[in-house]
């Protein structure tokens, strides 16, 4: 079966998880072998439940909880509901923890990469892009400074000296193509934009592209390559970072085994990492 067919009716499940979740559901992460954590659909809920059996097998119980935002799961995090999550990289947790002073979290260590990837139903490349032309970007303020930095590494545009993962538009030194960016779209209603042709070139983040039907490594007229710095983490409360029930997942997950199943079953569209 292809990869994308895999993702069809995915949504109904997740909202029925966050729908639980947002009203208050407590965790069941009191017995002391089962951890409760929070994941995105794909391919995060998908890689926990493939390690699932091998997670039992050691002891412990896995309990899932689906979410289709970038919201809820760290509030569910902060309120006890779950025990942990598994959804975000380290700028959106610490752009998070600023906007969030009651949040405490740590992380506890990595587990994969989902490239960035730029797609076109216009242009085949971005060097085609026209002058003028419209680029659609996540809303996410924490994921800006990884859109630039990507289009400067791409050679589009040249952003002023120092300014990396925390640069902004107005950090923009050099655009020659007089590029114009739309970021006011939910990050989950990115792929849509895309398949209505909305804009020149939009930028989509893996999870949601895979989940809408799409193939990062067939589909995009440019990727992100595996030396981002945008790991996808387990992220815990103060404190929780070193539980046994954690670090026993992040052991299975950072298993050959485990990894060489992440790169084959997602066609390198998802990169494994080790630390």
């Amino acid at each position: 079966m292809k990869l994308w067919k895999k993702f069809v009716g995915t949504a109904a499940v997740s909202v029925l998880a966050v729908s639980l979740a947002a009203c208050g559901e407590e965790s069941s992460g009191d017995d002391a072998k089962t951890l409760v954590i929070g994941a995105s659909n794909v391919p995060h809920a998908e890689i926990l439940e493939h390690v699932q059996k091998e997670y039992e097998a050691k002891g412990y119980k896995l309990e899932i909880k689906k979410f289709q935002d970038y919201v809820l799961p760290n509030k569910a995090l902060a309120e006890k509901e779950i025990d942990a999550n598994y959804f975000q990289h380290v700028p959106y947790l610490e752009q998070q923890e600023k906007e969030n002073k009651s949040y405490k979290f740590e992380n506890a260590g990595g587990a994969h990469v989902e490239p960035l990837g730029v797609y076109s139903k216009k242009y085949k490349s971005l060097d085609e892009l026209p002058k003028g032309a419209t680029i659609l970007t996540s809303s996410n303020v924490a994921e800006r400074g990884r859109v630039l930095t990507f289009l400067q590494n791409e050679g589009l545009i040249k952003l002023k000296d120092g300014k990396t993962t925390d640069a902004q538009l107005k950090d923009i030194a050099e655009n020659p193509k007089n590029i114009k960016f739309k970021t006011n779209i939910e990050a989950s209603l990115l792929p849509q934009a895309y398949k209505n042709n909305e804009g020149d070139a939009v930028l989509i983040n893996t999870n949601y592209a895979i989940d809408n039907g799409l193939n990062p490594l067939k589909d995009t007229i440019a990727l992100e390559d595996e030396s981002s710095p945008y790991v996808n983490i387990i992220v815990t409360r103060e404190g929780d970072e070193k539980d046994e029930r954690v670090t026993a997942l992040l052991d299975i997950l950072h298993e050959k085994k485990t990894q060489d199943w992440i790169t084959k079953e997602y066609k390198g569209a998802v990169v494994p990492v080790s630390k």
